[in-house]
């Protein structure tokens, strides 16, 4: 049994991202009736503490026919309990797609409300499309969707994003659309939640058209597409292991979780390209990637279950208790939320 928050705008965030969990579910699924084998996807619960303060659930795509890897995972942690902590509640829906078809873009979206011990709060919203194979078409409807649904933030939120994404040892993002708010807080949380959730249905209902018109008009791929994507998939692993706040964060916080967390990780990447990157990174974080490598099966194309997603988990937590101050070589927007000092 997992305990809720207390705190109204905790409850109320928690109905919101659960909300945007079943809506999003729900159309992964119709993509697999009609595209695959019509397996739904199935739900996966933790605990943290054994529920004490908080879990969640997430639910992971079962059609291999259609996703790579995919899921879409609801998240409350809380200390009602424990005065001591910065932090009262973190309540977040965090999901991404890996569609098998090369031609068919990944996605990856982040909303939270996160809450301090005096009530004081504020949202992160974070969408971004990743295509492994270029389409014009696919990033152009996915900037409009972002301009036209943050509006007066669309400015801000896609510079953030292009910067938080960026891969500056590879010269490059990770993806085509970014958009990233962090601390945002209008001073209406009823407004901000209303905004958060119109952002979320948004970037669900344009992906969803995305990925469907891919399978409709690439019913088929060839292994040249498909090397494309495995050297793309790689790209989104060493981004996500290396740079990656937010999963760095929630690795260090606790070990409660570290599949979920690991949950972004395509099912196979090319190691050989991975290597190959070690030598452009600075120090320490070469030590990152020679384990990263040295947790990853010596195959190709190398696979990435549930085992070897433990031992990426404890290569990056082990990494950066070695080297704390690395931490502050991960992506940022203009802020840098205190996440792991927070849950201290």
């Amino acid at each position: 049994m997992r305990i809720q928050a207390k705190s109204p705008e905790a409850k109320t965030a928690y109905v919101l991202v659960e909300e945007l969990q079943a809506y999003f579910v729900s159309k992964l699924d119709e993509i697999s009736q009609t595209y695959g084998n019509g397996k739904a996807c199935e739900a996966v619960e933790w605990g943290r503490d054994g529920g004490l303060h908080g879990g969640g659930v997430r639910y992971e795509a079962r059609d291999e026919s259609i996703f790579d890897r995919a899921s879409v995972n609801v998240s409350q942690v809380h200390y009602d309990d424990d005065e001591r902590k910065k932090l009262s509640s973190a309540t977040a829906i965090s999901t991404i797609i890996h569609p098998k078809n090369p031609h068919a873009s990944s996605m990856h979206m982040h909303i939270s409300w996160t809450q301090m011990r005096d009530g004081k709060g504020y949202w992160r919203i974070m969408a971004d499309l990743n295509p492994s194979l270029p389409n014009d078409e696919s990033k152009q409807t996915f900037d409009q969707m972002l301009v036209k649904s943050s509006g007066d933030f669309a400015k801000e939120g896609m510079a953030q994003g292009d910067r938080y994404f960026n891969i500056p040892v590879l010269e490059r993002t990770r993806g085509v659309s970014h958009f990233y708010l962090e601390n945002f807080n209008s001073g209406d949380f009823e407004a901000d939640r209303d905004f958060a959730k119109s952002m979320g249905r948004a970037v669900i209902d344009t992906y969803i058209n995305i990925i469907a018109n891919a399978l409709q008009t690439h019913t088929s791929y060839t292994p040249e597409e498909k090397a494309k994507q495995l050297d793309y998939h790689t790209l989104y692993l060493f981004q996500v292991l290396t740079l990656d706040r937010g999963t760095t964060s929630g690795l260090l916080v606790h070990d409660q979780n570290d599949v979920g967390i690991m949950g972004s990780i395509p099912s196979h990447v090319n190691r050989e390209l991975l290597a190959s990157w070690k030598s452009r990174m600075p120090k320490p974080q070469d030590l990152l990637v020679e384990a990263l490598l040295e947790a990853l099966p010596n195959a190709m194309p190398t696979p990435v279950d549930v085992e070897t997603k433990k031992k990426l988990a404890s290569a990056v937590r082990t990494h950066y208790k070695k080297y704390p101050e690395a931490l502050s070589m991960q992506a940022s927007g203009e802020i840098i939320p205190p996440t792991v000092d927070n849950h201290s």
